[in-house]
């Protein structure tokens, strides 16, 4: 499905934009001013920064709504913002919540511990497994997805997981931040909103943070009443850099797509590598779906290292080029371990018995040479693999 401005390159650029007149820029200007003139009549829409509806705020809606498919977008402060403000809208006190369970850890402390305060109760679930759909309750007012997920890659087939949530009376909501629009739209496959961490792939550049959601006028509507409320409104700097941002999305996304391939097939063949997590390869688990409902596989990847911690430290430090931090999705790649970001709060057993072992690395390839991110990977797994060595001669 192609938004009505043409391909998703044109609409990243021009979907939203105002009409154009002689000598108005062609550039959206930043309006921070936070109050504007009112009808004294009382007609027309009451712009007020805080509730996010400020010129900046409405362009870069306009365009996330024309990339994912949606009616309509709300923009925030960011990504948990925005997850904050859709299960808000969906919820009420005695509700419940089924949620995958490869879920990112602040969204898993929303549910836990903020959600559960308002008697709110979640039951997280595998999705790949047949038995997901025993978890629905009559209750059950949200399935929660997040596809791919953090940090396996995991794609699922979301119709099925739509259609049972709509049978018990229940919304879809999908995080799917680590694709963009531009590799899947949630919307199309029967998600009734769909939310990004902006900050990542949307702004591309690390240096904002924002949050987005798209959907339905009224799904979007009811977020954004609580929005007011809460406060988590974008400031119009912060939304311009996220315009900006969106410009250059389908490019970007082209050049992510093609180095997750190319590093991808690389580290697959590396002997100190045990496992490359990438949906794009035929050994993914879930290569066969993401091939169908993905139309690119990304810049994200996992790998784990024979030599498990000791080597993942090494090979963390030996990097040149890429850099060790955690977020993902800008033109930089970046690397980090799971075990002391996304899944700290887990023992070592309870990451492995979900696929997460002390030698995993999650790897954000940017938008650089792919040669040369090869050849910074393989002088660090040199390094790393150096010591497994030394340390096997010892013994």
């Amino acid at each position: 499905m192609m938004p009505s401005h043409g391909g998703m390159g044109t609409a990243a650029i021009h979907a939203g934009d105002p009409e154009p007149r002689t000598n108005a820029p062609v550039v959206n200007p930043i309006v921070p001013s936070t109050t504007f003139y009112m009808d004294p009549d009382g007609g027309g829409d009451l712009l007020y920064s805080r509730y996010g509806n400020g010129p900046n705020h409405s362009v870069v809606e306009a365009r996330l709504a024309a990339l994912d498919g949606g009616d309509d977008a709300l923009v925030l402060g960011s990504g948990m913002a925005a997850m904050s403000c859709a299960m808000l809208s969906l919820l009420q006190a005695g509700d419940h919540v089924v949620a995958t369970d490869a879920i990112y850890g602040g969204t898993r402390a929303l549910l836990t511990d903020e959600l559960s305060r308002l008697g709110i109760a979640t039951t997280f679930v595998d999705f790949f497994s047949s038995e997901w759909q025993r978890a629905l309750r009559p209750e059950t007012r949200v399935v929660l997805g997040e596809f791919p997920s953090n940090p396996l890659l995991r794609v699922a087939d979301l119709r099925p997981i739509a259609d049972a949530a709509h049978a018990h009376g229940a919304a879809l909501v999908v995080d799917a931040t680590f694709a963009s629009p531009i590799n899947f739209r949630p919307l199309e496959h029967g998600a009734d909103l769909v939310m990004h961490s902006a900050t990542k792939y949307l702004a591309g550049h690390s240096d904002v943070t924002a949050g987005a959601l798209v959907g339905s006028q009224a799904r979007v509507d009811e977020a954004r009443k609580r929005a007011r409320v809460w406060g988590p409104m974008l400031d119009p700097h912060a939304a311009w850099l996220l315009e900006r941002g969106i410009k250059t999305l389908s490019v970007r996304m082209e050049r992510h797509n093609r180095n997750g391939m190319e590093v991808a097939r690389w580290a697959e063949q590396r002997p100190e590598i045990t496992r490359t997590f990438y949906p794009g390869l035929a050994s993914h688990t879930d290569h066969e779906v993401a091939s169908r409902v993905l139309d690119g596989f990304g810049g994200m990847m996992g790998i784990e290292l024979r030599g498990g911690g000791p080597a993942a430290s090494r090979f963390v430090r030996a990097l040149r080029l890429m850099k060790v931090a955690p977020s993902l999705g800008g033109v930089e790649s970046l690397v980090s371990e799971p075990r002391h970001t996304s899944h700290a709060a887990m023992t070592p057993d309870e990451r492995a018995a979900n696929g997460i072992r002390d030698g995993f690395i999650r790897i954000s390839l940017g938008i650089e040479d792919a040669a040369d991110l090869i050849a910074d990977l393989e002088q660090a797994l040199r390094a790393a693999d150096g010591g497994l060595q030394e340390r096997e001669a010892a013994d």
